[in-house]
Formats: C-alpha cells, structure tokens, sequence
C-alpha cells in the first residue's frame, strides 16, 4: 500500500496542471494516476539549474532553416490570415538524435517591435501546440469537423510573437532517436533542452536576439518557467555565451508548492460538491502532505474514495456536459468539450502535419495530447515539493513574475 503513496501525492498536487494539459477530453487524470502506482515514496526536495552541464552536442546546419520552417497556408485555413507561421524541428542532442518541435507565430501588427513570448504547457507531458495554441491561446480553433480551422479573436499572437514549443522529447510531435530518452526526461533534462532550443532558435531567427523575452505556460509549468529562467540567468552570466533578453515570466493555475496545491485541490472539491463532507473532513484529518512519511492507509483510502466520487468529469469545466453525452446544451462557460476530440483529428491528418513540418520520420503512431508513459518509466522524480526559492531567486533578481488563476 506504500508503494502508492507518492503516486497519489503527486496526482493530487499535479491536478491543477492537468486540468489545463489534458485537453479536456473527459476523463479524471488523478483516477489514472493512482491506478498506475509508483514505486518511489517522495518528490526531491531540490531543485538547482547548476546540477546540469550545458548542453553542447547539437551540432546541425542551420542556414535555410527558417525558410524550409515557413508555413504557407494550413489545410482548412480562413481567409484573410494576415500573420506569418513557423513550424519545424529544432535538435537539441545530434549524438542522440533528440529533436524538439515548435510552431511560431508572428503577430500580425508591428511584429518587429513586439515581444517575444514562449510558451509551455505542463502534464508533464502534455502538449503545447494541441493544448496551448489549438486549444487555448494560439490564432486558430479548429471546427467540429476536424478538418477546417477558426480564427481564435482571443489569440496572444495580437500582442506579442509566441513560440509554442513541445517539450520534453515524447511530447506531441518531437522525439528522440534514443528510446532511453523518453524514459529520462525529468526536469533537468527539459529545462537543458529548452534552454538550448532556445538558443539554436534564436540563431534561426536572429532578428528576436535583442527583442525583450518572457516565458508563461500553466499548469506543471509551475516548473518548467522558472525552472528555465533560472537556466537562461544562469548562462547569462557565462562569458562567450548569448544573452538572452529575459524579462518575466507568467504562470496560469500553476503547480508550484506540493503542499499548497494540495490543500487548495481538496477544499476546490469540497467546495463544489465533488465530494462529501465526510471525505473532506477525512481527507483533511488523515493526510499529512507536509509529512516526509509515506502517507498512512486510512488517507490512501479516503484518496480512493474521492476519486470514485468524483466520477468522470470534463477537467476544464466541470458544468460541461461530457463529449459522450447526449445533451445538447451548452456549459455556462460556453466551452465546447468535444474540442480535444476536433483537434486530435486535425492534427492527425498527414496533409496537415506535411504542412507543419511535423511527423519527418513517419512513425505510424498518432499524435497525442501528452505522453501517456508508465510513472515508475518516467524521470518524474527529478521534481522538488516547491518552486517557490526559485520564484523568489527570480523576483530577487528583477525578474517580473505573473502568476494568475481560474476555476470553473
């Protein structure tokens, strides 16, 4: 029964992540964690972006990159896109062929003076192109026939140049010719890949070296953001390296404090009725997060039994009704919980990754919203119980730090 308690930890404290990185597909992630089971009993308390050497094996031409990288049009787009489109791969490990895929999109208005935005969803795992620009904050929907696109009025792109970039190697299209990788990709790995993403990026697209830089994501990226501003500051300082322009970062309903986040998961059930008042108060009386103990029978089992309260429910909105169901009315958010299902269909289609650059290797294996690996096969322990030291280092170091939150 031990053998479970840091899966559970870690399911419960990740589920402000994997409402926003799952795609709202319909199912309960916490109910899928604590089935699959772990076999580590802690998170690590650390966390340093010193403990990892750069990495300096990404050695491929870059010339021509940015040119073969341009988007012409995507099957199923609108009229009157006004706005140019990148997508390719970057390698950020030539020795084991570990490539990154990034979509780019330029703002329509004065994108040579805009900022530049990254952006990163959480999981870990999960996809930043499907999720983050298909999904949320990128220039396109796609309609429910899963074949045509949308322009999104709400796209970030009207104020900013955003690279939605998947990462680590596994997530959505990029991959790693060294099937070791995937079994490794903890946080060190994908703070080390990404900063060198950006830095072979940036010499594709020179014209963005000295434009001002933040990072934002959601979710686990409560992790990965600062995690890689620590890094790019880190090598800040090196001499001979570039600089890179970092002026803040932004986190939407991020995981950053085990503890808080649990503590916040639990009343948010409690709270909206997804539970009883028993489970709450149980739940509340028999686990200790802060406890570096393996969590006791009696809170594993009150865990079990909020899960199976919950039942299956749309992580984005939980007044949604599911994609499965029959009723024709909407949420009161007016959110669609079929779009996962539109989305996955889309980027499927071999015309549209061709036009994406995407899938170069012509694996038969489909695109997905996260990487559904075993945990005990995945460096998921190279995860400290808080972020907060290094939210605070950061803000210490006049880096502007946005942290924003919404519930439904």
């Amino acid at each position: 029964m031990a053998n479970i308690a840091f899966n559970i930890w870690f399911s419960l404290c990740c589920l402000v992540g994997l409402v926003q990185c799952y795609g709202g597909r319909g199912f309960n992630p916490i109910g899928k964690l604590i089935r699959e089971g772990l076999s580590k009993d802690r998170l690590s308390d650390e966390w340093t972006s010193t403990s990892f050497p750069l990495n300096t094996t990404s050695k491929f031409p870059l010339d021509g990159l940015k040119e073969r990288h341009k988007i012409e049009s995507l099957p199923g787009q609108p009229n009157g896109v006004d706005f140019d489109q990148f997508s390719g791969y970057v390698t950020v490990d030539s020795l084991a062929g570990r490539a990154l895929f990034y979509y780019f999109v330029e703002s329509p208005q004065n994108s040579t003076t805009k900022p530049l935005v990254l952006w990163l969803n959480g999981g870990p795992g999960c996809s930043s192109f499907g999720i983050g620009a298909m999904m949320e904050l990128g220039p396109f929907r796609v309609n429910k026939d899963g074949e045509t696109l949308y322009l999104n009025k709400h796209a970030w792109n009207k104020e900013a140049n955003i690279i939605f970039l998947e990462s680590p190697a596994g997530v959505g299209f990029s991959y790693s010719d060294t099937t070791s990788d995937y079994n490794s990709s903890g946080d060190h790995r994908t703070a080390s890949d990404s900063y060198t993403f950006l830095l072979l990026w940036l010499e594709i697209f020179p014209e963005y070296k000295t434009r001002d830089f933040f990072i934002a994501g959601e979710g686990y990226a409560g992790h990965y953001v600062p995690q890689l501003a620590q890094t790019i500051l880190l090598f800040n300082s090196i001499p001979d390296l570039p600089i890179i322009n970092l002026r803040g970062i932004a986190m939407g309903n991020p995981y950053v404090d085990r503890e808080t986040a649990f503590k916040g998961i639990v009343d948010y059930y409690w709270s909206h009725a997804l539970i009883s008042d028993e489970i709450y108060m149980e739940l509340t009386l028999n686990c200790n997060v802060s406890s570096e103990e393996s969590a006791s029978e009696e809170c594993i089992a009150w865990l079990l039994q909020a899960d199976n309260a919950m039942g299956n429910i749309s992580v984005y909105d939980i007044y949604a009704p599911l994609c499965n169901s029959s009723a024709d009315s909407n949420s009161v958010s007016a959110f669609d919980p079929c779009s996962g299902n539109y989305i996955h269909a889309y980027l499927n289609i071999p015309q549209v990754q061709e036009a994406l650059h995407a899938n170069v290797t012509g694996l038969p294996s489909p695109w997905e919203f996260c990487r559904q690996c075993h945990p005990t096969k995945c460096n998921i322990y190279d995860s400290p119980a808080t972020m907060l030291p290094s939210i605070q280092e950061l803000m210490s170091r006049g880096i502007q730090v946005w942290i924003y939150r919404q519930g439904i």
